[in-house]
C-alpha cells in the first residue's frame, strides 16, 4: 500500500498493513475503542518505545472523551474491526505522548497513574517535577520529535453496551443514574448486604456532588440537589452503623449537619459516639434529637439509659483490668525485695561463719588475759555501765515509736507504692469518685476522694514548697476537696464541709468553696457566717442573686423552727443576735461609743 495522508489531518501519513474486516464502522460519542499499539521512534533502526501486547492488555479510549492524545482518535476512526495499520505522526501531534506513556506504563504496574500529582494540568506537573522517571521519555520532552504508531483495532462497542462510569456521563444522565443507584442499595439492604449497598449510595452521593459543584451556590438548583443527598447520606451512615465503622459515621453526620440541621442525622451520630464510648457527645446529640423531635423524647430515654449501663460496664472492666495489673506490679517488686533479702542473708551468714571461726582462737587468749587482768569490782562496774547504755537506748526508741505512730496511717497507704503509681491512684480514684457522684452514692464517692487526697498530702510533703510539683499538686487537690466536700453537704456532714473549705480557701480564691460553705453555715444556722458567705458570692458572680435568695429564705425558715423548738421569742432572739439595744444601728452605735 502506499503512504496516504489523512483527510484535513496535516503531519499525518497512513500506510494500511492489514486489511480489516466489513466496512468502516460507526464511531458513536461515547463508544469504547479497543486496540493495540506499538510506539515506534522515526529513526534509522526504528526503535521501539511502547508495545501494549507486552502489558497483556489492549489500550481503551472512548470517542468524544478529550483523550490526551486526540490524534489517536482520529487514526482509530480511520480504520475498520481487524485492521492493522502504520501512522506516522509530526512532532505537532506528539507533544504529550511522554505523559501518556508514563501513565501507561504506572497502571500496567498497578500503580496510580496521578500518584504525586499537584492540582494542574499534566504539562505542569512535568515541568514542576523535571522528569517522568523514565529516561527515554525524558529525552522525548526534552527533544520533541515525530513518532510511528502501529495499530489494531481490535473492537468498536456501542455507548450504551457497558457500565458508564460518572466521569463519562453528562448531568441528564447522572440525575437519571441517581434514583437506579438508590434503589438498587435500598434492596441491598433488605439483603442485608451493608457494604455492597453502601458503595452504591456512595456513588449516586458522589454523582450528585459532581453536579452541584458546576451549580452556583445559593442557587435552586444547588438546594435541590444539596436535598437529594440528604436521605442518600443517611442511608449510607446506616449501613456504615451496622458495619461498626462508627467514625466513617461521625465524620459523614459532622459534614452533613453542618449543612442541613435533621434529627436523624443527630441520631446516627450520637448512636455512633455511645458506641466508641464519647459520652459527652453521645448525650449531647441525643438530648438534640428530643429537643428537635419531641415524640422521640421515650426512644431517647431509653438510649440515654442503655448507655449509662454501658458506660458503667466499661468503667469496672478497666478498673478490674487496671488493678489487676497494679497487683502484677506489686508483687514482682515483692519479689524483687525477697531475692535481694534472700542474697543479703546468705552474704551475712557466710560473713558470720568466718568470724565466728577467726574469733574461736582469740576467744581463749581473751578469757586469760581477763582472769588475769579484770578484778570482779571492775566487772560489775562495766556491767553498770552497760545496763545505763541500753536504758538511754531505750529511751530514744520509745521516741521514735511515738513518732512512727503518728505517720502510720500515710505510711500504710503508701507502702510499696512509687511516686507515679501513686499519681496513677489519685487520677484513678478522682475518676471514680466523680463517676460514684454521678451514681449518687456519696458515702463510698467521699472514701475515694479521701483516699486520694491521702495521695496528694503524701507527695506534697515530699516535694519543695516553691517547687512547680508542689503547685501542679495543688492544683490536683483543688477540684478533690471541693468533690469531696459536695459528697459531705448530700450526707448532711456540715461542719466537715466547714473545714474542708476554710482550709481551702486560706491557698485557692475559690467561687465553689466559698458558695458550699456558706450552704454549710446556712444548715448549722451559723447565721451572721452565712450571711457573710453568701454576700461575697452575691459580690463574686452577681447572677446567683436568685440563688442566694433562695438560700437565704430556707436558712430563715430553718431558723424560724429551730426558735420555736426551743420556745424562744422574736424579742429574745433580736437580743441575743444585736444585745440589749434590740437593734443592728442601735448595737453599731454603741461599738461606736465604746
Amino acid at each position: 500500500m502506499e503512504e496516504t495522508y489523512l483527510l484535513n489531518h496535516p503531519g499525518v501519513k497512513k500506510k494500511i498493513l492489514a486489511g480489516g474486516k466489513g466496512p468502516l464502522p460507526h464511531f458513536p460519542p461515547g463508544a469504547k475503542l479497543v486496540f493495540h499499539f506499538q510506539t515506534l521512534l522515526d529513526d534509522f533502526e526504528r526503535t521501539v518505545i511502547d508495545d501494549s501486547r507486552l502489558a497483556c492488555r489492549p489500550a481503551e479510549i472512548f470517542v468524544g472523551k478529550m483523550f490526551k492524545m486526540e490524534v489517536w482518535e482520529t487514526l482509530l476512526m480511520s480504520m475498520r474491526i481487524g485492521e492493522v495499520s502504520e501512522f506516522w505522526c509530526d512532532a505537532v501531534h506528539t507533544g504529550l505522548y511522554p505523559i501518556v506513556s508514563k501513565g501507561m506504563r504506572l497502571i500496567a504496574q498497578g500503580k496510580d497513574p496521578l500518584e504525586g500529582q499537584r492540582h494542574m494540568c499534566g504539562m505542569g506537573n512535568m515541568f514542576h517535577y523535571h522528569t517522568t522517571g523514565f529516561p527515554e521519555l525524558d529525552e522525548l520532552m526534552r527533544t520533541p520529535q515525530p513518532l510511528i504508531f502501529i495499530m489494531e483495532l481490535l473492537q468498536v462497542g456501542d455507548s450504551m453496551s457497558y457500565y458508564r462510569e460518572s466521569w463519562m456521563m453528562d448531568k441528564d444522565e447522572k440525575l437519571q443514574a441517581v434514583p437506579s443507584l438508590h434503589m438498587q442499595g435500598n434492596a441491598l439492604v433488605t439483603q442485608r448486604q451493608f457494604r455492597e449497598a453502601a458503595s452504591k449510595y456512595k456513588e449516586a452521593v458522589l454523582l450528585l456532588k459532581t453536579i452541584q459543584s458546576r451549580e452556583m451556590p445559593g442557587d435552586v438548583d444547588y438546594i435541590n440537589i444539596g436535598r437529594m443527598i440528604i436521605p442518600l447520606e443517611l442511608n449510607y451512615c446506616q449501613c456504615m452503623l451496622e458495619l461498626e465503622e462508627y467514625y466513617e459515621v461521625i465524620e459523614h453526620t459532622t459534614e452533613l449537619l453542618e449543612k442541613h440541621k435533621c434529627v436523624k442525622g443527630y441520631y446516627k451520630r450520637a448512636k455512633a459516639h455511645a458506641a466508641v464510648w464519647n459520652e459527652k457527645e453521645a448525650r449531647r446529640d441525643f438530648h438534640m434529637v428530643s429537643h428537635l423531635d419531641v415524640t422521640l423524647a421515650s426512644l431517647v430515654h431509653r438510649e440515654l439509659k442503655a448507655l449509662s449501663e454501658r458506660m458503667k460496664e466499661k468503667y469496672w472492666e478497666e478498673k478490674e483490668t487496671y488493678w489487676n495489673m497494679l497487683e502484677k506490679t506489686e508483687n514482682k517488686k515483692e519479689d524483687e525485695e525477697e531475692r535481694e533479702r534472700n542474697e543479703e542473708d546468705e552474704e551475712v551468714e557466710d560473713e558470720g561463719k568466718q568470724k565466728d571461726s577467726e574469733s574461736v582462737n582469740i576467744e581463749g587468749k581473751d578469757q586469760v588475759e581477763e582472769e588475769k587482768e579484770g578484778s570482779p569490782s571492775e566487772c560489775t562496774e562495766v556491767h553498770n555501765k552497760e545496763l545505763r547504755g541500753n536504758k538511754i537506748t531505750l529511751t530514744e526508741g520509745t521516741g521514735d515509736k511515738e513518732e512512727a505512730n503518728t505517720s502510720e496511717a500515710t505510711s500504710n497507704v503508701t507502702d510499696g507504692k512509687d511516686w507515679q503509681q501513686m499519681l496513677r491512684l489519685v487520677m484513678l480514684l478522682q475518676k471514680e469518685g466523680n463517676f460514684l457522684i454521678k451514681e449518687k452514692t456519696f458515702e463510698e464517692a467521699s472514701v475515694k476522694l479521701k483516699e486520694a487526697l491521702e495521695y496528694v498530702d503524701f507527695l506534697q510533703n515530699k516535694v519543695d514548697r516553691q517547687s512547680e510539683d508542689w503547685e501542679l499538686l495543688e492544683n490536683v487537690r483543688l477540684p478533690l476537696t471541693l468533690n469531696l466536700s459536695q459528697c459531705m453537704l448530700e450526707l448532711k456532714r456540715y461542719q466537715q464541709v466547714v473545714e474542708l473549705n476554710t482550709k481551702l480557701l486560706k491557698t485557692h480564691k475559690n467561687f465553689k468553696a466559698v458558695y458550699q460553705r456558706a450552704r454549710a453555715h446556712a444548715a448549722l444556722c451559723n447565721e451572721r457566717e452565712a450571711r457573710r458567705d453568701f454576700e461575697m458570692v452575691e459580690k463574686l458572680d452577681p447572677q446567683f442573686k436568685s440563688f442566694v435568695r433562695q438560700e437565704l429564705k430556707k436558712m430563715g425558715e430553718s431558723l424560724r423552727t429551730m426558735h420555736a423548738r426551743q420556745k424562744k421569742t422574736y424579742w429574745d432572739t433580736t437580743q441575743e443576735k444585736w444585745g440589749p439595744g434590740g437593734s443592728k444601728t442601735k448595737s453599731a452605735a454603741r461599738k461606736k461609743k465604746d
